[in-house]
């Protein structure tokens, strides 16, 4: 009986209801080998030779393998379609044969499946394969390039430029993409122009809009008329003529279907309609795929197969009508160069299964599911027809010109199941429809009236746009850009607020670096050439091994040319590559590097041990001025060695915002011989530092707060601490005992601190009393029954790190982008087995026996 091996137990579950009781299915949940994080993984003098680990999740998952073949002596390999599926085969079979569990006489083979259905996977067995090592080769040189840069950089980072926490070989490139973004629109100078609409009607009193185009018998650009003055000279001008319709033109047009989802236009259409994220899209779909109810998720493919389009084409013209049918199947061209991810498009694997047939399916993966098949049915359907009508109205000397535009949807074709969403909306006057205007007509005026605009600086990438902009450029590839756009964040050198990502003072410092030292490697020509190299390498026109070491002979060399930098030698530099950013010219001509405060002393950007980054002063400590890289703020710099002045409290101690090594937080007074360590308080998680001001500072200063005496005896105080706001209970002092029992009682609300009365808070001492000092007993968030196969309740709970799920004594935590009300059992057991696994690895070896001392 074969071993079959797949990467998740969702997807071995699904293949084994199609496989039936003639093979044993497994799962190796993931890669099961990786290079360790430690010097010599890629000996580069030993032609890039890599030192393997089996991590030690893994270990047990490998065991179950090995076992399982010694009872099934063939093993078939049936990972994902692409180059990590082909990599984690390869790595199988070489564990394997490394711990002797594959014999001479085992056959191996390898098969691929686009979709997980009974059809795809049952042909997919009768066509078995060799490993294909020119896709394994590629990703070799893709896991090597990134360690031998992740390995090298980063050291240089953590030594030359204090905060930074790493760089990478992609990562890097789409961070400088985001800085470059906001340095942009920090240059961006806003220019002031005018537009004049004008309210018309027909002489059957149809009103409709309409905007100038021609002024003094000239055509207007943008700019034409750019002050409040020219604006009205051009109000005056057209209410001072008769008007009549000069021409009226009407133009039919076709708007052609978006063609099916990739993997990049997925994640940016998710995006745009539903605000997910990369990482969550490609999760989410990962989930459909290994149901069987789409395609393969990661490809770089857009054309059908053609089996797929006769069926987009029949449930068309069922649900739709022959209309709505086009005469001969539309076709979709790969724009992909490599053949390593450019597979068939993301599609249902079942046109005839609406979304409305998958209800039970978790929200959102019903609302993805929706998405991929509308899109799908919609790139098989007939254009839309329009019709778009242009109306010019005159005045009798030419002097003014006014035009009306609309259209008209005559036939809806693809509309009438889907439409492109955008990434910045725009107002599109066409869209408009226009009542009957005649040629030659008289227009009477309504209303005119000026508008002033400025224009706009381009706007901050969501992950959907820096996706497409990466995928514009050749960076990256459909595999990876989820992680690329995550690892970002995780770094914290870019934060996301309301969808868009924004770079934080390390993202800068580290692009300022890398730019300087290492411009070669984060050059979007070079990071897309070396893309293709890996793309060849995958299609046999290069030899891994050679593209390996042309990268290296360059890259040691620059790390290098590093070694003998200083840090003040670098921070120079930065100042020099960032002076527009962080100096702006005065108004006045000035030098913008003086100091306000002392006069002589030169300001240049300094780094605080927490990480951030400052302007300060060279004449630093007898000058203490400092300020934000962003610019002026009143108080100063909470990066800076004097910290943020908020104010002074009553007594006339100055109360300021700092940041260390914890975090933020405030303090009394200053650091001084007399008192070396002055009052000082967190900031609670979730409080944006631009809101923390003098009266939050106090109160938080006040803490712990005195709320009064308990009824049983004994004080009881709030405040917040190491793990958030609580409530505490001194109990009297016991005879005998030299100190106090305490009773502490989470608060989840940090404003709570400051109003909890004695009732609330003896009800929580009480709750958490009543539980042996331990709580309350903690409400699921959600139920999910008993254990499918070991029996014991499985829920979701809610605990002080976030959601995960509890079964007995293993708790497991749910991943950051999973929805714990959407939690299903079938994920909620993977979970669990992984911490299991986890959990029996950590556990100690006994010890290992002393050999008795030898007899003379």
């Amino acid at each position: 009986m074969p071993v079959v091996v797949v990467e998740s137990p969702a997807k071995a579950k699904t293949i084994n209801k199609y496989l039936g009781d003639d093979y044993t299915v497994l799962a190796s949940y993931g890669h099961v080998r990786d290079l360790p994080p430690k010097d010599g993984s890629v000996d580069t003098d030993n032609e890039f030779a890599m030192k393997w680990e089996v991590a030690s999740d893994s270990q047990k998952h490998v065991r179950a393998i090995a076992e399982a073949l010694k009872d099934d002596n063939e093993l078939i390999l049936a990972t994902d379609p692409d180059r990590e599926g082909e990599a984690i085969s390869w790595h199988l079979e070489e564990a394997l044969r490394k711990r002797k569990a594959i014999k001479k006489s085992t056959p191996v083979s390898r098969v691929v499946f686009n979709a997980i259905t009974k059809d795809a996977v049952t042909t997919a067995m009768k066509n078995p394969r060799d490993v294909d090592m020119e896709l394994v080769e590629a990703y070799l040189a893709r896991r090597a390039l990134d360690y031998l840069v992740g390995f090298n950089l980063s050291p240089v980072l953590w030594r030359k430029l204090p905060g930074a926490k790493s760089a990478g070989r992609v990562q890097s490139v789409s961070l400088r993409l985001i800085v470059e973004r906001e340095m942009e629109i920090e240059a961006f100078k806003p220019r002031e122009y005018w537009s004049v609409k004008a309210i018309l009607a027909t002489p059957r009193a149809q009103e409709y809009e309409t905007r100038l185009t021609i002024l003094g018998g000239k055509k207007l650009d943008k700019f034409s008329i750019a002050t409040t003055e020219a604006a009205e000279l051009a109000v005056h001008a057209i209410q001072s003529r008769d008007l009549s319709v000069g021409k009226v033109e009407a133009k039919p047009a076709n708007r052609n279907p978006s063609a099916p989802f990739m993997t990049s236009t997925l994640q940016q259409e998710a995006s745009r309609k539903f605000g997910f994220g990369a990482r969550q899209t490609m999760s989410t779909a990962q989930r459909l795929y290994e149901a069987g109810y789409i395609t393969y998720m990661r490809t770089d493919g857009i054309d059908m197969a053609p089996e797929a389009v006769m069926a987009a084409r029949d449930t068309i013209k069922a649900k739709y009508g022959e209309a709505y049918v086009p005469a001969s199947p539309r076709m979709y061209k790969n724009k992909a160069k490599n053949a390593q991810e450019a597979h068939e498009c993301i599609r249902p694997t079942d046109m005839n299964k609406t979304p409305s047939d998958l209800a039970r399916l978790e929200a959102d993966q019903r609302k993805l599911y929706d998405l991929i098949w509308k899109r799908t049915i919609s790139s098989q359907m007939e254009a839309a027809r329009l019709e778009r009508t242009t109306v010019d109205i005159l005045s009798a000397d030419g002097q003014v010109g006014l035009r009306a535009t609309g259209q008209v949807v005559m036939f809806d074709g693809f509309l009438r199941v889907y439409e492109e969403g955008r990434d910045d909306q725009v107002v599109d006057d066409d869209d408009k429809r226009l009542p009957q205007i005649m040629q030659g007509e008289t227009a009477d005026k309504r209303s005119v009236s000026p508008e002033q605009h400025f224009t706009q600086p381009p706007p901050r990438y969501t992950e959907a746009t820096l996706v497409k902009r990466m995928e514009e450029l050749g960076i990256g590839r459909p595999s990876t850009y989820a992680s690329i756009v995550t690892t970002i964040q995780t770094r914290e050198y870019v934060r996301k607020e309301k969808n868009r990502l924004i770079p934080e003072d390390k993202g800068r410092l580290v692009i300022a670096f890398l730019e300087n030292y290492f411009r070669q490697y984060v050059g979007y020509n070079f990071t897309a050439q070396l893309e293709e190299e890996l793309d060849d390498i995958s299609g046999g026109r290069e030899d891994y091994k050679a593209v390996l070491s042309r990268f290296w002979r360059d890259f040691s060399a620059a790390i290098g040319e590093t070694a003998d930098l200083r840090i003040t030698e670098v921070l120079e530099k930065i100042n020099e590559v960032l002076e527009p950013h962080l100096f702006p010219p005065n108004e006045d001509g000035s030098d913008p590097r003086i100091c306000k405060t002392c006069g002589n002393g030169r300001l240049s950007m300094r780094t605080a041990r927490s990480g951030g980054a400052f302007i300060g002063c060279s004449n630093y400590p007898e000058c203490r001025y400092t300020r934000p890289l962003a610019g002026e703020m009143e108080g100063g710099d909470i990066a800076g060695p004097d910290g943020k002045l908020l104010g002074a409290d009553e007594n006339g101690d100055p109360i300021k915002l700092r940041s260390g090594r914890f975090g933020p937080y405030v303090q009394r007074r200053d650091v001084s011989e007399d008192e070396p360590k002055p009052p000082r308080a967190s900031i609670p998680k979730g409080v944006e530092l631009d809101t923390v001001d003098l009266k939050m500072a106090l109160d938080l200063l006040s803490l712990p707060r005195f709320i009064g005496d308990h009824p049983d005896g004994g004080k009881v105080e709030a405040a917040i601490g190491r793990y958030g706001p609580y409530v505490m209970w001194e109990m009297p002092l016991e005879e005998g005992k030299k100190t106090a029992r305490r009773i502490y009682a989470n608060i989840k609300d940090p404003a709570e601190v400051f109003t909890v009365g004695m009732n609330r808070a003896v009800e929580l001492i009480a709750q958490k009393a009543a539980n042996g000092g331990r709580g309350a007993a903690a409400t699921p968030l959600k139920e999910l029954g008993e254990h499918p196969s070991e029996g014991g309740p499985v829920n979701v709970m809610d605990g002080r790190y976030g959601p995960y799920v509890k079964w007995g004594k293993i708790n497991a935590t749910l991943p950051k982008e999973t929805d714990p009300s959407s939690l299903t059992m079938e994920q909620a057991v993977e979970l669990i087995a992984a911490k299991a696994a986890s959990k029996g690895k950590k556990k100690k070896k006994a010890a290992p026996k002393k050999r008795a001392a030898a007899k003379k």
